[in-house]
């Protein structure tokens, strides 16, 4: 028989409080390498990260505590059995929603990492664009060298997409993200301090913000200037040319809105570095995923996703 959607909440709830990670191991001590690889992806040149006496970045809290390709070894079955049971109701998508960090004493290279994890929250059942299903919050406690480091918390919503089968009843849910029976790529959050990028990318420019007072380039967008404070900035428009910085292959989780022939398979996600001197994500297309190296020539074009969306991607080119 199945759960009613009261029945199914109380199920869910019973969760809470109970652990989703005991005693966990960091699978590497902090170390300068992974510092220095994490602040030239993400363009921080601050001194404190590197030299004699460096510290990690805040924001690295979480890196030392991901199990990797080779996944998780220390995670408890409770976790495991929450997701069962939406899965088995229908709830069988998922998403990362947010993180709250919080910092309580830095990371230095030689600190061995550990950390106990537990399910904190089971939202009500919510409907949003994306489709009806639950937010899940865990909570992670890092402790370095055996003292109190931070309090990672990670959000997700467990979901049955908007138009799908899944879920309680055929619970009606938000304007779907299908056309024609296929998937449609997820929409970007357009909000005030990016909306000049995405209306650059409707007229087919990819447009960097630079500060009128120092003119440093800056990307992604920002209400103000890094470098010196300044709230004042034009643009510049990109002239497409770049190289492949970084990049991994995404092979799962299976998601067939990536996929022109609507079936899930891997794809390449880069960081692309423009001649302009910015960093930003994207997709490289054009050459076999495996093909993708770094330093590989790329060239800015458009993608046209589906009726009311179009995304800057980069066609590399095997030679």
């Amino acid at each position: 028989m199945t759960d009613t959607a009261d029945q199914l909440y109380g199920r869910l709830k019973a969760y809470e409080g109970r652990a989703s990670a005991t005693a966990g191991v960091g699978k590497d001590l902090v170390n300068e390498p992974m510092i220095r690889h994490w602040c030239e992806a993400m363009g921080d040149g601050n001194p404190a990260y590197g030299g004699p006496g460096a510290i990690a970045p805040p924001t690295m809290l979480q890196a030392w505590t991901m199990g990797g390709l080779s996944g998780h070894t220390d995670r408890s079955g409770a976790y495991d059995e929450l997701f069962g049971l939406l899965d088995g109701a229908g709830y069988t998508s998922v998403v990362a929603t947010d993180c709250e960090q919080e910092y309580l004493r830095p990371l230095r290279p030689g600190d061995r990492i550990t950390f106990d994890a537990v399910i904190e929250a089971v939202s009500e059942r919510k409907t949003t664009k994306l489709g009806t299903g639950y937010f899940i919050t865990t909570r992670m406690d890092v402790r370095a060298a055996g003292e109190p480091a931070g309090t990672h918390r990670f959000r997700i919503l467990k979901y049955a997409p908007a138009g799908g089968k899944g879920g309680q009843r055929g619970v009606g849910v938000g304007r779907g993200l299908r056309q024609g029976g296929r998937s449609l790529r997820p929409r970007p959050v357009i909000n005030r301090d990016n909306a000049g990028f995405w209306q650059g990318v409707a007229e087919h420019r990819l447009l960097i913000q630079r500060c009128r007072e120092c003119e440093t380039l800056r990307f992604p967008w920002l209400p103000g200037c890094n470098a010196c404070g300044c709230q004042e900035w034009d643009t510049v428009e990109a002239s497409g040319e770049g190289t492949v910085f970084s990049h991994v292959v995404m092979h799962h989780p299976p998601f067939p809105a990536f996929s022109a022939s609507d079936e899930a398979g891997p794809y390449a996600v880069a960081l692309i570095e423009l001649a302009e001197g910015v960093r930003m994500v994207s997709n490289v297309v054009g050459v076999p995923c495996d093909k993708v190296r770094t330093g590989m020539s790329v060239k800015l074009e458009f993608l046209r996703t589906d009726h009311e969306l179009e995304l800057p991607v980069f066609r590399g080119s095997e030679g």
